[in-house]
């Protein structure tokens, strides 16, 4: 069944039951080494460095971490292109060598470090794109995360701008961590969704 409404805003916010499958799907999951000691350690590092002493939200401080290792990483990365004959897939520790790569290299590496730090990734296949997003909660949880963002974690990123995000068919907001974006909820690269990869 394909849901939809007139006056959707994201009409990439229409999911459909069936989706495509996964590009690359086994390669990419196992390229997502949320165990891997290097990327656990990246990401505990990124937890220290950003927004350790925020308090008063003890109930987020997974996703403030999360949110962590999206600030050290996109304030790092370098997109850097595929060999022109086909898909290159780095594993999460190649990338932490150099944060440098395609969307797909960045995708795995965000997924792994999220992961490895109790927080719940997907990655989103658009035409020609892959990017992730994190399991924000219910919609209260969205209000919650959204004063986060504004007010204490990333003012001046986020300064009049909008939130962008998904609902599943769950009712579950997802938010986007593209490359491209400088906060979390940065905008999207408006392309209808082909396939979700959910690594909970």
């Amino acid at each position: 069944m394909i849901y939809t409404m007139s006056d959707n805003p994201y009409p990439q916010d229409i999911i459909v039951a069936k989706l495509l499958p996964f590009p690359n799907r086994s390669k990419i999951i196992s390229a997502i080494e949320y165990q891997n000691p290097k990327v656990r350690n990246f990401a505990i590092m990124a937890a220290n460095k950003h927004f350790k002493g925020i308090k008063g939200y003890s109930d987020y401080r997974t996703i403030i971490q999360c949110f962590a290792v999206f600030k050290e990483i996109n304030g790092r990365w370098n997109y850097v292109n595929d060999p022109k004959d086909g898909d290159y897939i780095a594993t999460a520790s190649e990338s932490l060598e150099y944060f440098s790569g395609d969307c797909d290299d960045h995708s795995i590496l965000m997924a792994a470090a999220i992961r490895s730090i109790g927080g719940t990734p997907r990655l989103i296949h658009t035409k020609g794109h892959i990017y992730p997003e994190i399991l924000i909660g219910s919609m209260i949880d969205l209000e919650k995360v959204n004063y986060l963002i504004k007010n204490v974690l990333f003012q001046k990123e986020s300064y009049g701008k909008k939130l962008h995000y998904h609902i599943d068919e769950r009712g579950q907001v997802w938010m986007n961590l593209d490359y491209t974006a400088k906060y979390p909820g940065g905008p999207f690269m408006y392309e209808e969704i082909l396939g979700a990869l959910t690594l909970n």
